[in-house]
Parts: structure tokens; sequence; C-alpha cells
């Protein structure tokens, strides 16, 4: 791999030749503008804007507008001759443990290689320091005209250094929060965990740039004159989520199905279809056990009779009602009339033998017996 950078690793008062290599590359598929019309392509051109003339790029350089519109010119040289000690070195200010680190300082990323023989000792111990200590070096570099902070760490057998931004050119997140005060439920982070914990397994390896996938076919579709436009099936995005719960059961269900897994149900079952558990009522005093509804009261001997005697009469007056004609009583109601008479005659006759029957006690009590002289 090609350096970008040579210079030396300050490690105290050991100096380590290094040359840095750029640790990442993009495949990100690039375009060239062109003219729609005629499929001309569309280039840009840097033209002085005093003589009005193309300036090949060996005759541009770097300067700096001030305030008035007026250009200050920079060369390398007065770059290169700043009073910086970073200018050609990565200088190490300390060793923190990586947690102190936040990934949003992370910037671009560089591997450092050892820069000839008599680097290889210098660099190797730099290495085997950093990981048995289990921590980052911070340090302090020039690169493209500006001063720079890095982290320098161990992948595998080489040093990685990770380019960091100052602490002051990251924003503080104001207003970015959710304003509104809401809860979770231990239950919906248990449902989150178990969808963490099933999206969480996978291999780093096999993940790929679909899109960029996507493109290549495209083009080569189109090259070739065999292209036909498809229209993509776009899953809607959900809007306002109505049952939290429901849909993070339905994700470890998903998640699940798609890795091969059986789904055992129990809490996630959200489809499952529901089932009506009658309500039992509290069985009464004297009732057995888990019976559905309880007997009637049972109503007392006297207050039937009184009610069945008025039931009867009602009838039987209705019945009378009926039974009267416009010329005066049916042979029926002559027949009732004369065996209500008879009833009321015997009635009153039984009353005046109960009341003969008083009397004649109450008279054999109160008569006082004579005494018989000696």
């Amino acid at each position: 791999m090609r350096s970008i950078w040579n210079g030396a690793i300050s490690f105290g008062l050991v100096s380590i030749p290094i040359k840095l290599v750029n640790a990442t590359e993009s495949h990100s598929i690039s375009f060239r503008q062109i003219h729609v019309n005629d499929g001309g392509r569309v280039r840009y051109r840097k033209v002085c804007e005093l003589d009005g003339e193309e300036v090949p790029s060996a005759e541009i350089g770097k300067g700096y507008e001030e305030a008035d519109g007026s250009i200050v010119p920079i060369t390398d040289e007065d770059l290169a001759q700043l009073p910086l000690a970073t200018a050609k070195t990565i200088e190490i200010m300390s060793f923190v443990p990586a947690e102190e680190i936040d990934p949003l300082q992370m910037d671009a990323a560089y591997y450092l290689a050892a820069n000839g023989a008599t680097a290889a000792k210098p660099y190797t111990l730099l290495r085997e320091a950093l990981k048995r200590s289990r921590k980052v070096a911070i340090a302090k570099y020039a690169l493209r005209g500006r001063e720079r902070l890095g982290m320098l760490r161990v992948v595998d057998d080489v040093i990685a250094m990770h380019g960091l931004l100052w602490p002051d050119e990251i924003r503080a997140p104001e207003g970015v929060a959710p304003e509104a005060d809401v809860t979770v439920r231990d239950a919906e982070l248990d449902l989150a965990d178990a969808l963490m914990a099933t999206l969480g397994e996978v291999e780093m390896a096999s993940l790929h740039d679909d899109y960029r996938e996507a493109v290549e076919a495209l083009i080569v579709a189109k090259s070739g004159g065999a292209f036909e436009p498809t229209e993509a099936v776009v899953e809607p995005a959900g809007g306002q989520v109505i049952d939290l719960m429901a849909a993070l059961e339905k994700s470890v269900r998903a998640a699940k199905a798609s890795r091969g897994e059986a789904d055992g149900g129990g809490e996630g079952e959200g489809e499952a279809e529901a089932e009506v558990t009658p309500i039992r009522r509290k069985a009464r005093a004297g009732g057995g056990a888990g019976t559905g509804a309880a007997a009637p009261k049972a109503v007392g001997g006297k207050k039937s009779t009184a009610a069945s005697a008025k039931k009867t009469a009602a009838a039987s007056a209705a019945t009378k009602k009926k039974t009267t004609t416009a010329g005066g009583k049916s042979a029926a109601g002559k027949s009732t009339s004369r065996t209500a008479k008879t009833a009321a005659k015997s009635t009153a006759k039984t009353a005046t033998a109960k009341k003969t029957g008083a009397a004649a006690a109450a008279k054999k009590t109160a008569t006082p017996r004579k005494r018989t002289s000696a």
C-alpha cells in the first residue's frame, strides 16, 4: 500500500520511523455529470479570474482570503517552517482506557507501518505495551495543513491510528431528545432485550452493500441494452406505533424466522386466538364449590299460601264477572251464590258454637265450691 505521510512516532525519548497508510477505502460508485440532451460530459475548468485563462494543476497554490477580499499566499515551505513538534511527528501525550474515547470523535483511520529495519524493534515494543496495558494512546500530529488529534490502538499485529475530532468540534445534542415524558414498562424492555439478542448474532464479514450491487447490475443491464425497468416493492413505513408490545413481539418472531429458529410461543405468541374464560360467582352459603349460579332463595310457606289465596280470589272474581249477563245471573252464578251462602251459614254456626263453649268454660271456672260443715 502506498504511504501518504512519512514521519515518526515520539514515544518519550524513543523515536519510531513510520509510514502512514490509509486503512479504509471507498467502494461507492461515482457518476459523471453529463449534458442530458446529447450525453456530452460536463467538465469543470479551473480558470484564473484575472486573465480568464485555464490554469494547470502544477500552477495552482493556496492562499488565505481576508475580510476585505485580498489574498495572502501560503506555500508548503511556509507551513513546513512552522514551529510545531508535530509537523513530522506523531507525539504521544498519554495512555487512557478505550472506553474514555467518545465514538463521536472518530474520524479517518490509518495503519502505521514501521519504516525501515531499525524501526522494527521500537515498533514492536510499543505494540506489545499497548496490548498488555489494554489502553490506547492519545497523540497529536499534523496532516494536510492542520494539526490533528489521534488515537493509537492495536489491530491484529499492526498499530492503527484513528483521527479524532477536537472536543470543541462535537456539537451538544440540544433539542434532539424527545421532549415528552415517556415511561417504558419492564415487559417492553424484556421484549427489546430479546430482539437485541436475536439481531445481535451476526457476522460482520457477511454484511455487504446491497445498493452498490444493485447499481452495478443496473449499469451492466443498461450497457448491454437488456434493461427492463421494474417498480420496486417498498413496504410503507409505519407512522405512529399503536401497540408497541405487539410490534416488538412480531419483530422477535420475524428475526427468529429469518434465522431458521423455531418460535416456542409463550409470551411472544401475539397472534394466537383469544380464549374466553367464564367468571365464576361466589357460591352462596350451603352451595357447592364451582357452581355457576346460586340457587334461588326459598320462600316461606305462609307467604306462598297467602299469595295463592289472593290469586284464587282474583280468578274467582274474574270468572263471576264474565259469566254475568245483562238480564241477570246465570245458572253457574246462582250455584256459586248458593254455595257461598251455605259456606257463610256454616262458618257462622261454627263461630257461635265456639263462643258458647268458651262462655260455658268461663262460667264453670268462676262458680265457687260450697264448703261442707263438720
